[in-house]
């Protein structure tokens, strides 16, 4: 080959080769087989463990659940019609679904008023969790809603509401007023004002008995999930807010305040739920006057929210010591007051932190209000355990039942844990 030949082959390819597809083994299922399920020899025989107990959990469980009978009267009915062969007794829950859900004592005819209590809670919650994708003007909803609840679930007239709101309105609007001057005195006054709307609202709703009222249901007549569901959110919603509080006040620089708290929280962290839930069913009744009657599931709502708002403020005060002293400092140094500074630079970043410790709190609340069954209250454990299994016809019949209170707690815990991750994505500003 000539010097001027070797000097006209293209050593360089000028044109592109068509792509190629990757081979099987390093995309699509069979590598994530591999990556995750057979990586190695140890995690490939963990992984067999694993897919052995998985066959032999759902050979028994599966059978069972699709071999079930759903239209049965009675245990005794179910097993004779199964005659040995696997399968569960699901006609409990289609004969007792009202009582797990609201109790036997609930009007069934009443039944709307907390399903739509329960739908309405969606809307209401909405501006809050998701402040983002919701318009601003929906919070007015939210601000009603605990008022629009408490109306349709326990029932009377709308007066009674409405008194309970004007008496925070005014006492909002007394509280705004004399903010400037003092904040102790602002306090004061609008704690004076709501009472004084509250008293004179009660001659009020006893004269106006009738107007806008839904039939009546006492307290004693509430069970199932849904008191428990209520007892969750009405405890959750109300121990964040006494939570920030005390766990300001312990690192309050005013000694009466900060032991105030400092013994709240210890005491309360130091004694067992249960023991809280006799003293708010028997022993509360003692410090009463004679003849006074106070509602039992108010008295448990108090027990419980200060169970919880003890646990949430030590998990808030975490957040705020792991806090460096320099965003105290540039507080400082911006001009802003105490509760300016918390407000708007403090308490944001140390409620980021303390998510998770929060969503531990709430999703072992909830779970702990099936506590108040052994204080003689049907929730759904206390109907399980109480009228239903007392009862002749499904004595015996246990894992349908307690499966059914699993379907009804899980979704509500895992649902918590899932929205505080995904708000942990969202609040993330490290970009790791």
């Amino acid at each position: 080959m000539s010097d001027q030949q070797a000097q006209s082959v293209a050593f360089v390819r000028d044109t592109m080769l068509p792509q190629e597809a990757p081979p099987a083994s390093q995309t699509g299922p069979v590598k994530w087989v591999r990556d995750n399920l057979f990586p190695d020899v140890f995690n490939a025989v963990l992984t067999l463990i694993a897919l052995f107990f998985i066959y032999k959990i759902l050979a028994g469980f599966l059978p069972w659940l699709m071999g079930g009978l759903w239209t049965t009267a009675s245990l005794a009915e179910c097993r004779e019609i199964l005659d040995g062969a696997t399968g569960g007794c699901f006609s409990v829950l289609t004969e007792r679904w009202n009582q797990l859900l609201f109790g036997f004592k609930y009007p069934p005819d009443q039944y709307w008023r907390p399903t739509l209590a329960f739908v309405m809670l969606f809307v209401a919650a909405a501006p809050l969790l998701f402040a983002m994708y919701v318009p601003s003007k929906v919070l007015y909803f939210t601000a009603l809603y605990p008022f629009i609840a408490f109306w349709l679930i326990w029932g009377g007239t709308i007066v009674v509401p409405l008194v309970a709101l004007l008496g925070f309105i005014v006492g909002y609007m007394a509280f705004k007023k004399v903010e400037a001057a003092s904040f102790a005195g602002a306090l004061g006054a609008a704690i004076v004002s709501a009472a004084v709307v509250w008293f004179v609202g009660g001659f009020l709703s006893d004269a106006m008995s009738g107007v806008l009222a839904l039939p009546e249901v006492p307290s004693r007549d509430m069970g199932g999930f849904m008191l428990n569901f209520i007892l969750g959110v009405v405890c959750v919603s109300l121990s964040l807010p006494i939570g920030i509080l005390l766990a300001l006040g312990r690192q309050s620089d005013m000694p009466i305040i900060k032991w105030i708290c400092v013994v709240f929280i210890e005491f309360i962290r130091g004694v067992p739920l249960i023991t809280l839930l006799f003293v708010a069913n028997v022993v509360l009744a003692y410090f009463l006057p004679p003849g006074t009657t106070f509602d039992l599931i108010l008295r448990v709502i108090i027990m419980i929210t200060m169970f919880s708002s003890a646990y949430i403020a030590e998990v808030i005060r975490g957040g705020l010591a792991a806090l460096p002293k320099g965003q105290y400092e540039a507080a400082d140094s911006l001009g802003l007051d105490y509760a300016q500074s918390m407000r708007l630079i403090i308490m944001p970043q140390a409620l980021k932190i303390s998510i998770p410790g929060i969503v531990n709190v709430a999703v072992g609340l909830f779970k702990d209000t099936t506590l108040v069954s052994v204080i003689s209250m049907f929730d759904l454990v206390g109907m399980i355990r109480g009228p239903i299994l007392a009862s002749t016809e499904w004595n015996g019949v246990y894992w349908e039942l307690w499966g059914f209170a699993i379907l009804m707690f899980f979704p509500v815990c895992y649902g918590i844990s899932q929205y505080s991750q995904w708000l942990e994505r969202k609040l993330a500003t490290d970009h790791r």
